[in-house]
């Protein structure tokens, strides 16, 4: 980093908060500061949508998750066009024909109160523990620049997007993210054609992608787990000696797969976009319903092609560490307080060695390279299976790493996934260019992280204090109480943040823990919209139920991620039809 990338970062940054608060001051009403007074356009709701959505975690952690895995997390998303399409035909009427601040309000309406603030206690736990996740993402990238505590850092993001959240509002962050999202993807682009023209010059873009190819990096519709062959039961050898079931088994126990992507992210986007205050009091700020509507339509369609875009950047850094040195462990602030440990001489030795495999691996990949324009597949098979050797052996000697700076650093984030496309950014990119797409992926945290302060802030208002605490209070009372609870969560996620120092990748954990909750909130919602017979008595247990269930799954068991959210709706709506049977049975008995 040099003035230059300074300059550049908080510019940017200024520009966007200065802009905001001046667009937005003088917000007097709870209406004005929570729903921006219902005034954004079709295109504006489904930009926010969009910058809300795709937080840091997407610009740090999705392109080291395809250096390492491929692109097959995009099937992830393969759900989310159907579930736009149920929220705007079934979901968006009844908020707006209700006239409600918070999704939560029509819960008690239709149910109970109890209801009501089960399903708005269980978003804000979910919601706390995600800012956190969001929050400490830029904390990486400011930590690792500066080489401050990644506490310090968090506490410094936190009061800067509490600044322009609390003093604008909705509407402050419904105007910048337009802005947000400009320099985010203008600068992602721009980070993927800087990569690609780091390849040697005699790697054209069409043998770029072939090698990608070969490598197994486009895997992005897989029917079995991509890594079919590590997940055999002993004793099995191909996927034709498996029963029905064990293949079932195996699609279960799989992150990401075309049944997950397709079934089981549908529920999670249906819970998110629907249920979630944070995306729902998006497009209830629209001029009109035909606009909320179109918001979430553009949402659905082009947030594929941008994840898209952003795992092949993923894909791009792949091949340029297949032609260029990369380091043993990319968090390089953690690996330079290991080679102060007594471990430095074993860390350097296992340096050495992933130096060699990588000059070995050049080397194949060279031949590789000559055998595709050959268009001769017997080389290529043969260089591939030599390439994926070594490749396994290269995680063999990175995992020997983590071990080690593990046992010589206690509480050291050994996980370094998180760090690779921010290692390459800051040691490969020119000076300028650097700042930007630190700006990228600051912009993006702001965006994410004060459209989950709003959302927070508005339910925490709405439905706990307002409805429980104090129902009496003047319109001014809930305005700075809204924008004192914004304050208050703000400095709970500096708080949650540190529990996403040991996930392994923070894109799947921030999905991993909106798994835990989002099929509960979504069955509570799917009972209140489509199954009429059932009332809140029911409806409140089945939800305790259902949760407990979930967390009983991911503790104990080995199941996918997505497949929380199916199980937990499942169980919310089945179960509640069942007590609610068993209640008026109870109370006709009672009658007769």
């Amino acid at each position: 980093m040099n003035k230059l990338d300074w300059f550049i970062l908080f510019g940017t940054l200024l520009t966007i908060v200065i802009y905001g608060v001046y667009k937005t001051r003088g917000k007097k009403t709870m209406q004005g500061y929570i729903q921006g007074n219902n005034n954004l356009k079709w295109w504006m709701i489904g930009v926010s949508i969009m910058a809300t959505q795709a937080s840091a975690i997407t610009f740090l952690s999705a392109p080291g998750q395809a250096i390492e895995d491929g692109m097959r997390f995009i099937q992830f998303y393969f759900g989310l066009p159907l579930a736009m399409i149920i929220i705007a035909v079934f979901m968006v009427p009844i908020y707006y024909k209700l006239k409600v601040y918070t999704a939560y309000e029509y819960l008690e309406s239709r149910f109970d109160l109890k209801t009501r603030t089960l399903a708005a206690i269980l978003f804000l736990i979910l919601r706390g523990l995600s800012a956190g996740i969001t929050l400490f993402a830029p904390s990486i990238v400011l930590a690792t620049i500066l080489g401050w505590p990644v506490l310090f850092t968090t506490i410094l993001i936190g009061l800067f997007v509490i600044v322009y959240v609390v003093i604008g509002g909705t509407q402050a962050v419904s105007l910048t993210q337009r802005q947000q999202m400009t320099v985010i993807m203008s600068g992602m682009i721009l980070a993927g054609i800087l990569a690609y023209a780091k390849l040697p010059s005699d790697i054209t873009f069409s043998k770029a992608v072939n090698i990608a190819g070969v490598l197994e990096k486009f895997n992005m519709v897989n029917v079995l787990p991509a890594d079919i062959q590590n997940k055999l039961p002993e004793g099995v050898a191909t996927v034709n000696d498996l029963s029905f079931l064990q293949k079932v088994n195996l699609v279960l126990n799989d992150r990401f797969n075309i049944w997950t992507g397709l079934i089981a992210s549908t529920f999670l986007f249906l819970s998110y976009f629907g249920t979630d205050q944070s995306q729902v009091s998006r497009y209830l700020g629209g001029k009109s319903i035909t606009e909320s509507r179109m918001g979430l339509i553009f949402n659905g369609l082009l947030k594929i092609p941008m994840q898209f875009v952003i795992l092949f950047i993923g894909v791009l850094v792949f091949l340029f560490y297949l032609f260029n040195s990369q380091p043993v462990f990319h968090n390089q602030p953690v690996w330079k307080q290991a080679l102060q440990t007594p471990a430095s001489a074993q860390l350097t030795a296992y340096s050495e060695e992933f130096e060699k495999l990588q000059a070995e691996k050049k080397a194949i990949v060279r031949q590789l390279s000559a055998a595709i324009d050959k268009k001769d597949n017997s080389s290529i098979q043969t260089f591939k299976a030599q390439i994926l050797s070594l490749q396994k052996s290269e995680r063999v000697v990175r995992d020997s790493v983590k071990s080690t700076i593990s046992r010589n650093l206690a509480g050291a984030k050994v996980q370094d996934i998180d760090y690779m496309f921010l290692n390459f950014v800051l040691s490969h990119l020119p000076h300028g260019i650097i700042g930007l797409l630190l700006a990228v992926m600051f912009s993006a945290a702001m965006s994410s992280m004060a459209s989950e302060l709003n959302a927070l802030a508005s339910t925490t208002t709405i439905d706990v204090y307002k409805r429980s605490v104090n129902e009496n209070g003047t319109d001014k009372h809930y305005l700075y109480a809204s924008k004192g609870f914004t304050v208050l969560w703000a400095l709970l996620a500096i708080v949650f943040a540190v529990l996403a120092n040991h996930a392994e990748n923070l894109i799947q954990f921030v999905n991993i823990v909106g798994s835990l909750f989002y099929g509960t909130i979504l069955g509570i919602f799917m009972c209140a919209f489509f199954v009429k017979y059932v009332q809140g008595t029911a409806v409140f247990y089945a939800a305790i139920v259902a949760e407990t269930v979930v967390l009983s799954l991911y503790k104990f068991s080995g199941l996918g991620f997505l497949l929380f959210n199916l199980i937990g709706c499942a169980v919310v709506v089945l179960l509640s039809i069942l007590i609610q049977f068993i209640i008026n049975s109870f109370e006709t008995r009672n009658q007769q």
